[in-house]
């Protein structure tokens, strides 16, 4: 009896742990993420050029979609 008990109290630990890590990958990891793409930390490092165009590009990106959901909502809230 005690044994099983304490299979069940590991089990809950094990559970406990991996959803405390998961969701401090889902929050923080995905944070982290965007911040690395909008600020183009994939372009080459000595390319100055590339690295602001490629920022440029993604926040018009950006701006250009928040655009389109703004006017979708706007046409089907009429």
């Amino acid at each position: 009896m005690k044994e099983r008990d304490e299979e069940r109290v590991a089990e809950a630990r094990r559970t406990l742990d991996r959803l405390s890590a998961e969701s401090e990958t889902i929050g923080h990891s995905a944070m982290a993420r965007a911040a690395r793409h909008f600020g183009a930390a994939d372009a080459p490092e000595g390319d100055a050029i590339e690295r602001w165009g490629r920022r440029i590009g993604r926040v018009l990106a950006l701006l250009f979609a928040l655009y389109l959901i703004h006017t979708l909502v706007q046409h089907f809230a009429r």
